[in-house]
């Protein structure tokens, strides 16, 4: 017994020390340093800071505000996107461009997609220039410096999440499934609602909440497509590690931003769990 434990001891020997030294050492570092004082000394000060001031309330709001936003936005393009490169695709080789033309922008570092996204928004971008020659709309509209602004990049960016759980958890439910469904009488509608869609759940789920976390502990995007008329979480944060250098403070913040994420995508995932009768 104990020479088939060693093998698989060393195994994790690795992957746990990896996971103590980039990960639960980091943020026991935050965490101490958001229940000390500049001097070590313990206290809770930086919470209540926090807690008390309006401003980071309204400032959370605003974050998760855009990250719901955000989440529900590729939801709604991610899941008939990925049953268009799932189920409609029979080309093999034009499933595979359209599935290398949407993960090849993640190659791409989020400022140079942020800055391009710049220049298509402005008053004399590509978006603006199109709305007016399709008369949507008589004179240049305002996206830099708006939530709909920031919205749109951030969709950009996080949709592939979206499309690759939801693709997968589709690839998975078999072709056996609908015709079954089909031979009982069931219409493609109720075969979908009833079938498809709850065996695809889990995907979904799951790019979702990678979605609104990644969406809510954004920087980049935020910050350029901003124009500093918009502040999120992660700029305050930023701000008090890069600017104020008050790294107690700092740290306070993150946790906060840590926990209140984390409720909210347990709150959601308790709500999306089957009820069971």
């Amino acid at each position: 017994m104990r020479g088939t434990l060693r093998p698989v001891l060393l195994l994790c020997i690795l992957p746990a020390g990896f996971f103590i030294a980039f990960f639960l050492a980091p943020m026991a570092v935050v965490l101490i340093a958001s229940l000390t004082t500049p001097k070590g000394l313990p206290t809770l000060s930086h919470y209540v800071r926090i807690l008390a001031d309006a401003y980071h309330w309204n400032v959370l709001w605003v974050t998760f505000r855009i990250s719901i936003l955000t989440t529900l936005a590729c939801v709604l393009i991610g899941y008939p996107l990925a049953w268009y490169l799932v189920r409609v695709i029979q080309w093999r080789p034009w499933r595979r461009a359209c599935l290398i033309l949407l993960v090849v922008p993640m190659f791409t570092s989020n400022i140079v997609r942020s800055f391009g996204w710049m220049v298509l928004l402005g008053r004399n971008g590509l978006v603006n220039d199109g709305l007016i020659a399709l008369g949507v709309i008589e004179r240049p509209m305002r996206f830099l410096g708006t939530e709909l602004g920031i919205l749109i990049g951030l969709v950009y960016i996080l949709l592939p999440f979206i499309v690759l759980t939801v693709g997968n958890a589709l690839a998975k439910v078999g072709e056996a499934v609908e015709l079954a469904s089909a031979d009982l009488g069931a219409t493609p509608a109720d075969t979908f609602w009833r079938i498809i869609f709850p065996l695809s759940l889990p995907g979904l789920m799951s790019g979702a909440v990678m979605v609104f976390m990644l969406a809510a502990s954004a920087y980049v995007t935020p910050a350029l497509l901003s124009g500093g008329q918009i502040t999120v979480f992660s700029m305050l944060i930023f701000q008090q590690y890069s600017s104020v250098f008050d790294f107690n403070y700092g740290g306070a913040l993150s946790m906060t931003m840590l926990v209140m994420t984390l409720a909210l995508v347990t709150i959601a995932g308790r709500l999306s769990e089957p009820r069971r009768t």
